[in-house]
C-alpha cells in the first residue's frame, strides 16, 4: 500500500534530516545508485549549529568546547569517513549481498508503510548494535573512541572510530528479510545524523518528547562516567527501547563524561587503537583459551572470577568538577592549528564532491595526506618531540606537490585562493624549519616547546 504525502517541510534534506523532519516522499529511492550522501552534505550544517552552540554559551558566561578536544573530535569524524572515498561501506555492501540472496517479503520501495517500518526497524536495530558495543569488548575497542573526550558538545557527536562498522555490520541485516536496499540507506543516515544535535548542554529538556525521543539529557547520561551512567540510554533517535529493555536512566548528578580511564592524549591514532592495545595486553597475560576468548566476548570489565559485565565496585567514583587532560599550546599555535584542519576540512569536502572522476591511486593518496595531517595536530596539541619535523615535512610536501603539478603538468593559471594557500604553506614550512634547526641544536628534549 502506498500512502503519498500531501504536504513538504522547507529547508535543505540534509538539516532537516539532523533531526528526523522528513517526509517518507521526498526520500523514496529505487536505486541505492540514486541514494544521496546525507553525511557530507550535512557537515556544511554541523558548522553552523557549533557555531549556534558557541555562542549561546557565551551568552551564559560558558566556554562549551576546548580547541585541542574540539580538533581532536572533529579530525576523528574525518578519518571515519574517509575508507568511503576508496570502497562502499561494509554494513552496505553486506546488506546488499544478504537482501539479493535471502530477502523473504518484497516490500514496495515507494510505500511510507515500508519507510516506517524501516524509520522503526532500524532504531531498533541500532539499540542492540549500540548496547553490544558496549558490552562486547572487541566492540568497545572501536566505540570507546566516541566516549574518549571528556567534554560533552556538538564536536564530540562527530568523534567516531574509524574501525565502528566493521564490528558492528551485521546487526542491519535481519532488516534485509524484507527493507528494500535503497530504504535501508535512507535511514542508516538519518539515524545517525539525528543523534549530532543531543550532543549538547545547551539543551536541558524538551519536555513530553523525553518520553519518547531520544534527547541531549539522556545522551549526557550514555556518555558519563558516574557510577549511574555506565551503560545507560543506548538508543538511537527513540528512547523506548531503553524503557523497555531495562536500560534507561533519568538525569541525576552532575554529569562527569569521558572514559572510565582517560586516554589522555590527543593524538588521533592512539585514540582510535589504545584499547585495541589493552586488549592484546591482556590476552598475552590472561591464561587458558576460554579465558581468552572472555577477553574479547564480555565486557570490557570483565576479569575471571567476575561477571560478565565486571564489577561495578570497581568503577571509580567521580563528582564534578574535575580535572581534564589539557595540554595547551600558546594561542597562536592553537590558531595555527585551527586554520589548517579548516583547510584540510574543505579538502576533506571537495574529495568527496569530485571522488568520482579521481583514480584511485590519486583518492588514495589525498587520504594518506589527510592522515597524516590530522596525525600531526594531535602530535602538536600533545607537545610531542617528533610533531614540528612531521609538521615541516607535511607542509614541504603540499609546497613541492604544488610546485610539481604547475611546472610538469601544464597547470599555470591558479585561483587567488590557491595562490593564498601556497604562501601560507610555504610561511608554515618556514616556520616549522625553524622549529626543527632549534629543537636540533638543543639536547635532551624529550617534547616540544613554542613561545
Amino acid at each position: 500500500m502506498n500512502v503519498s504525502q500531501s504536504f513538504s517541510l522547507p529547508g535543505p534534506i540534509a538539516f532537516r534530516g539532523l533531526f528526523y523532519l522528513i517526509t517518507p516522499s521526498e526520500t523514496f529511492f529505487e536505486r541505492i545508485e540514486d541514494v544521496p550522501m546525507y553525511t557530507p552534505q550535512a557537515t556544511p550544517f554541523f558548522f553552523i549549529l557549533m557555531i549556534v552552540e558557541l555562542l549561546i554559551s557565551l551568552l551564559k558566561g560558558k566556554v562549551p568546547f576546548r580547541i585541542n578536544d574540539g580538533i581532536t573530535s572533529m579530525s576523528a569524524g574525518v578519518l571515519s569517513q574517509l575508507p568511503l572515498l576508496l570502497f562502499r561501506a561494509i554494513e552496505v555492501a553486506s546488506y546488499i549481498w544478504v537482501y539479493d540472496h535471502f530477502n523473504l517479503i518484497t516490500l514496495p520501495w515507494d510505500s511510507a508503510w515500508t519507510w516506517w517500518l524501516c524509520f522503526v526497524g532500524a532504531d531498533l536495530a541500532y539499540y542492540w548494535l549500540h548496547r553490544m558495543s558496549h558490552e562486547v569488548n572487541f566492540m568497545w575497542a572501536a566505540h570507546q573512541v566516541h566516549h574518549s573526550s571528556e567534554d560533552y558538545n556538538l564536536t564530540t557527536a562527530l568523534r567516531q572510530s574509524l574501525l565502528q562498522r566493521y564490528s558492528s555490520w551485521m546487526f542491519w541485516l535481519p532488516l534485509a528479510i524484507c527493507i528494500p536496499p535503497s530504504v535501508f540507506m535512507v535511514h542508516v543516515q538519518f539515524n545517525i545524523l539525528y543523534q549530532f544535535w543531543i550532543h549538547t548542554e545547551v539543551i536541558k529538556s524538551i519536555g513530553p518528547l523525553e518520553y519518547i525521543l531520544n534527547t541531549p539529557s539522556h545522551h549526557r547520561v550514555h556518555h558519563g562516567r558516574n557510577r549511574y551512567c555506565i551503560d545507560k540510554n543506548y538508543g538511537g533517535t527513540l528512547i523506548i527501547w531503553d524503557r523497555l529493555f531495562g536500560t534507561f536512566q533519568a538525569e541525576g548528578e552532575e554529569v562527569v563524561y569521558g572514559l572510565v580511564h582517560n586516554v589522555n592524549t590527543w593524538d588521533l591514532i592512539v585514540v582510535q587503537i589504545c584499547h585495541w592495545q589493552h586488549i592484546l595486553r591482556t590476552l598475552w597475560t590472561t591464561e587458558g583459551i576460554v579465558n581468552k576468548l572472555c577477553v574479547l566476548f564480555k565486557g570490557p570489565g570483565w576479569a575471571p572470577g567476575k561477571p560478565r559485565l565486571g564489577d561495578p565496585s570497581d568503577i571509580p567514583k567521580v563528582e564534578a568538577p574535575v580535572q581534564k587532560y589539557d595540554n595547551n599550546l600558546p594561542l597562536w599555535c592553537s590558531l595555527y592549528v585551527l586554520s589548517h584542519f579548516s583547510i584540510i576540512t574543505f579538502g576533506y569536502q571537495e574529495l568527496f564532491a569530485y571522488r568520482s572522476s579521481m583514480s584511485a591511486s590519486s583518492a588514495l593518496l589525498f587520504v594518506f595526506y589527510i592522515i597524516i595531517s590530522l596525525t600531526s595536530f594531535g602530535m602538536l596539541f600533545d607537545h610531542k618531540y617528533h610533531a614540528p619535523f612531521l609538521e615541516f615535512a607535511r607542509c614541504l610536501a603540499y609546497v613541492a606537490a604544488d610546485i610539481y603539478l604547475t611546472q610538469y603538468t601544464g597547470i599555470h593559471s591558479k585561483s587567488t585562493l590557491l595562490l593564498v594557500l601556497l604562501w601560507y604553506f610555504i610561511f608554515s614550512t618556514c616556520l616549522w624549519g625553524l622549529q626543527c634547526i632549534r629543537m636540533l641544536g638543543q639536547s635532551g628534549e624529550k617534547s616540544f616547546k613554542v613561545q
